[in-house]
């Protein structure tokens, strides 16, 4: 299996975010509408809900319907309220001492992943984040130097509320340090449970449990993983190993207070996965920092660095091995051979 990593850079929605959008809306527009058209919410409904919630990120939204051609299903679904429900795995770290950084594995279904890294100005303020939905944001930092990313929560639960990717953006674009985002997160309503890290420049950090049919709880803990207090599905804890992955980070973070010793542990099992065919596999590891506002996307045979002030337009092709043991991605440029 390969997925193809993007890296664009375009301040407001454009020709680069449209050819995004064509090459991925045959795929988002029949998950979108699986359970019939009429299950999902009306463009009205879904623009009332932006009004109501995260007014301030309205122009940015009517900017990029525009882009996508300005119909009616584009506008309900890049909206983001109330899509279908969908679960993942994922692994957070937050990490203290003179060099704070958050540090993630991204664990999906490679054939699902959209692969976009954007770096944008849709609001004044620079944000480089790795794209969900096409627009909405699985991990991501701004130019204050705020570092975000998300987790599935390991519930069933399910309302009325955005897609979380959405509401991931809207903390990037207006939010400066992890105060002025949990006050977003208590606020904004969400359709499924995550457990959001957040790390800004002065090493304020916290965890923040959302969920549907619960206020959203602010914690100082500094792992997470796809359960929140405690396993609530089994199976899904068990098939991810959620349990085991948090305590191995657990006892390395209590230990090591350097970014790059803890790093070691994300890509080493039970943290690093490779059940791809089942949806489980570490896609990348994502390793921010405040300080500079930079981030690097990392496998275990190579490391490819952005941040907010130097964002260089690149694709690289990843590819992966199914399985339970050395399943590695080997990135290269896209377009040149592997060796």
């Amino acid at each position: 299996m390969d997925l193809l990593f993007e890296a664009i850079d375009e301040d407001m929605p454009g020709a680069k975010w449209r050819r995004v959008f064509d090459r991925h809306w045959h795929a988002y527009s029949r998950w979108f509408i699986r359970d019939g058209i009429r299950s999902r919410p009306t463009y009205l409904a879904s623009l009332r809900a932006l009004r109501t919630h995260m007014p301030e990120l309205l122009p940015a939204y009517e900017a990029i319907v525009a882009v996508a051609g300005d119909g009616d299903l584009e506008a309900r679904f890049l909206s983001m309220w109330c899509p279908p429900v969908y679960v993942g795995g994922c692994s957070q770290a937050i990490i203290g001492g003179d060099k704070p950084a958050l540090i993630r594995n991204y664990d999906y279904s490679p054939r699902l992943l959209e692969g976009t890294w954007m770096a944008s100005r849709f609001n004044g303020k620079r944000v480089v984040a790795v794209v969900d939905c096409l627009w909405g944001v699985l991990d991501g930092v701004n130019e204050d130097g705020l570092c975000v990313s998300l987790s599935f929560g390991g519930r069933t639960a399910a309302g009325d509320g955005f897609g979380i990717p959405i509401v991931l953006r809207y903390v990037l674009e207006f939010a400066t340090n992890t105060a002025e985002a949990v006050a977003i997160l208590k606020r904004v309503p969400v359709h499924m449970s995550y457990s959001v890290a957040l790390l800004d420049r002065a090493g304020h950090y916290a965890t923040v449990y959302v969920n549907p049919d619960r206020p959203a709880e602010v914690l100082e803990r500094r792992v997470s993983t796809n359960h929140q207090h405690g396993v609530e599905w089994a199976r899904h804890a068990q098939t991810t190993r959620s349990v085991e992955r948090e305590a191995a980070l657990e006892k390395v973070v209590a230990l090591k207070h350097d970014p790059d010793k803890v790093l070691g542990s994300f890509l080493r099992p039970p943290v690093y996965q490779t059940s791809y065919g089942r949806g489980y596999g570490t896609l990348y590891t994502a390793f921010y920092q405040p300080e500079d506002a930079s981030v690097e996307l990392i496998w275990p045979t190579a490391r490819w660095r952005q941040s907010c002030a130097d964002f260089t337009e690149d694709a690289r092709t990843i590819l992966f091995n199914d399985g339970d043991s050395a399943g590695f991605a080997r990135p290269f440029k896209h377009g040149v051979t592997p060796q």
